[in-house]
């Protein structure tokens, strides 16, 4: 009989495969539990997320390369995704005269009222993605998530 050590050896090419492929496995399970929540807001996760950090820096407008550094998974058309959220009036964005290069980005009413009816559903969808955990595993498992990103994050970035 073969047990599940020897079984990982032969399904994986290294612990680190093992342990990647695991993440990769863990994050499509629970992200299926949010993308099922976002669909019924007509959002994207990152859309969620762009209005998240938005109402943190508001009533301040953030620049929009700024908001695509901060986002927790890299947004390649950041245009594309704050054309959908202004086209919804969740934000408005603004060139300032004296650089037209620049644009800012800030929530609307209209996106922090969505987030505010968001946070309870929000709250229940973390609760079932992880709330089996205990809170000293939840620690445990932040710090190993820390642990394998930090060498990988730019020293610049909020997730360090």
């Amino acid at each position: 009989m073969q047990t599940k050590a020897t079984n990982s050896k032969t399904r994986f090419d290294s612990l680190e495969q093992e342990a990647f492929l695991g993440l990769w496995r863990t994050y499509d399970r629970l992200r299926a539990l949010e993308d099922e929540l976002f669909a019924r807001y007509e959002l994207t996760p990152q859309q969620y997320n762009a209005l998240r950090l938005l109402r943190r820096d508001h009533p301040k407008p953030i620049r929009t390369l700024d908001l695509a550094a901060r986002l927790v998974s890299r947004a390649p058309d950041i245009t594309r995704l704050l054309d959908k959220l202004e086209q919804r009036e969740l934000v408005v964005r603004d060139r300032p005269a004296d650089n037209r290069r620049i644009v800012r980005v800030g929530i609307t009413t209209a996106g922090s009222d969505l987030l505010n009816r968001l946070r309870g559903p929000l709250r229940e969808c973390h609760a079932q993605q992880l709330g089996h955990l205990t809170q000293k595993q939840l620690k445990a498992f932040v710090a190993l998530l820390q642990a394998a990103r930090l060498p990988h994050e730019d020293p610049d970035s909020s997730w360090c």
